[in-house]
C-alpha cells in the first residue's frame, strides 16, 4: 500500500488573545529561523547562553547565580523546581484556579509515597500534601498563607503568583513573609508574570524557587527555555536530598549554563543537546524585554488592560480578573451558559480568545505582546462584532472610542 500523501501544513496568522501562549514578535521569529547550521556546543551558540542567563538574572531582580533556562514549556521549568520535593515531604499548595491546581497535583504525585502512588497512579492522594483551596475569581491574601502555614508548618510551600484560570494576582510579598515567619521554604510558578509584574524576586527571601514560561511575559517561542532561579539554600537542599530527575535536575541543568559548584566558569559541561535556534531566539527575546525596560513594560500592560477593560466593560461585559495582561470577564447576561460556543466562534476565524477551564465558564481575553493601539483597536471590533452576531446589541465604535479615550 502507498504511504498516503500529505500536502504541506499551512497555518494562518492568529491573533493570540488567551492567556498565553501570545504572539511571539516578528524579530524573535527572526532570530529563530536566521542562525547557521550549528551544533549546540559551537562558541557563538555557548555565547549566548552565557548572555542569557546573564539578561535573566536582571530580568528576575536576583543575585541567585542558578538563574537560567531549562528546555521546554512552563511545565519543564516547574517540574525542575518541583523536583526538590521527595515522597513525604509535609507541603501547603495554595490554589486558586486550574494552572494552580496542575501545580498541585504536580506536587502530589512527587510527595506521594509509593503506597499512596500505587493506589492512585495519575492522582495520588499524598497524605503529606495540604491543599488550601481559595474559591475561583478570588486571590491568595497574606492572611490565609500565614493561618496555613501556623497550622501545618510545612518544608515547602507553593502558589501560583499570577494565577490565569481565574486571572486573579496573589500576595506574592504575603506569602514570602508567612514563609519566613513559619520556616517554610516558597516556591512560586512565576509562569504568568515574569516579565510582566514589577518584579524584584530578591525582595522576598522566604521563598526560595521561582520558576517561568518563554511563551508569555518573556515574549519567546513556546519551545525555548523556561526560566528559572533558585537560591542558595534551594541548592543546597537540593544537594542534600536529591532528586529523581536527570534530565530536570537543577544541578545538573545548571552545569550546560556554565554553572558549576555555584560559580560562573568559562564553560559548561554537557548534559542535554540545546537547539542553537532555541539559544539565538530565546537571546533575541530577552534582548527586547530588557530594551523596553522592566518598569516601562509593566506600566504599558497596566494602560493597555485597563483601556481593555472599560472597552469591553461598555459592551455589557463584567470583568473579575485583576491582572494586567489577562482580562476574564463575564458575557452580557443573554449569552450566560453560551461562552463557549462564543469562544468557539471566534477560534473559528483565529481571534484566539479562550474560555476558562474551570467552574464557573468564563471568557478570558489576553494581550500578550498585543499592547499597542492598533492591536486593542482590533480586538474590541472582533470582539464587539461577534457579540452583535450573537444578537447582543453592542455599540463597537462607541467600544473602540472608549479604548482610545482611556489610552489617550
Amino acid at each position: 500500500m502507498n504511504a498516503p500523501f500529505f500536502p504541506q501544513l499551512e497555518i494562518p496568522h492568529t491573533i493570540a488573545a488567551g492567556p498565553g501562549p501570545g504572539n511571539t514578535a516578528e524579530r524573535v521569529l527572526n532570530a529563530f529561523t536566521s542562525p547557521g547550521v550549528a551544533d549546540h556546543m559551537q562558541p557563538d551558540v555557548l555565547r549566548g547562553m552565557i548572555e542569557c542567563k546573564k539578561m535573566l538574572r536582571e530580568i528576575f531582580g536576583t543575585q541567585n547565580v542558578h538563574t537560567f533556562g531549562i528546555a521546554g514549556t512552563g511545565w519543564s521549568g516547574l517540574d525542575a523546581m518541583f523536583s526538590v520535593i521527595h515522597p513525604g515531604d509535609k507541603v501547603v499548595m495554595f490554589v486558586n484556579g486550574t494552572f494552580s491546581g496542575i501545580d498541585e497535583l504536580s506536587v502530589r504525585m512527587k510527595a506521594a509515597t509509593e503506597e499512596e502512588l500505587k493506589a492512585n497512579p495519575l492522582n495520588p492522594q499524598a497524605a503529606s500534601v495540604v491543599t488550601i483551596p481559595v474559591p475561583h475569581g478570588q486571590s491568595v491574601t497574606a492572611e490565609i498563607v500565614d493561618e496555613a502555614l501556623a497550622e501545618h508548618k510545612p518544608k515547602w510551600a507553593a502558589m501560583a503568583h499570577w494565577e490565569t484560570g481565574s486571572g486573579r494576582i496573589n500576595d506574592v510579598k504575603g506569602f514570602s513573609d508567612a514563609c519566613e515567619k513559619h520556616g517554610a521554604m516558597g516556591l512560586i510558578d512565576a509562569v504568568s508574570s515574569l516579565g510582566i509584574a514589577e518584579l524584584r524576586i530578591d525582595d522576598y527571601p522566604g521563598i526560595v524557587g521561582w520558576a517561568s514560561c518563554p511563551q508569555k511575559g518573556m515574549m519567546a517561542l513556546p519551545l525555548t527555555y523556561a526560566p528559572v532561579s533558585f537560591s542558595d539554600r534551594y541548592i543546597a537542599e537540593l544537594r542534600k536530598v536529591g532528586s529523581r530527575s536527570f534530565v530536570h535536575n537543577p544541578i545538573m541543568e545548571a552545569r550546560h549554563w556554565a554553572i558549576i559548584d555555584g560559580q560562573d566558569v568559562e564553560k559548561g559541561t554537557y548534559h542535554r543537546t540545546h537547539s542553537p535556534y532555541a539559544v539565538a531566539s530565546f537571546h533575541e527575546a530577552l534582548r527586547m524585554v530588557l530594551e523596553q525596560g522592566l518598569l516601562q513594560r509593566a506600566e504599558r500592560y497596566r494602560k493597555a488592560e485597563k483601556a481593555l477593560r472599560a472597552a469591553l466593560t461598555s459592551m455589557g461585559c463584567s470583568v473579575t480578573s485583576n491582572m494586567t495582561s489577562l482580562i476574564v470577564l463575564d458575557l452580557p447576561e443573554k449569552l450566560k451558559g453560551k461562552e463557549k460556543d462564543f469562544v468557539n466562534a471566534c477560534r473559528a476565524e483565529s481571534f484566539g480568545i479562550w474560555p476558562t477551564l474551570s467552574e464557573p465558564t468564563q471568557v478570558r481575553v489576553g494581550i500578550l505582546n498585543l499592547i499597542s493601539e492598533a492591536e486593542l483597536t482590533t480586538i474590541v471590533q472582533r470582539f464587539g462584532e461577534m457579540l452583535n452576531r450573537f444578537e447582543v446589541e453592542a455599540d463597537v465604535e462607541a467600544a473602540v472610542a472608549e479604548l482610545k479615550r482611556q489610552l489617550s
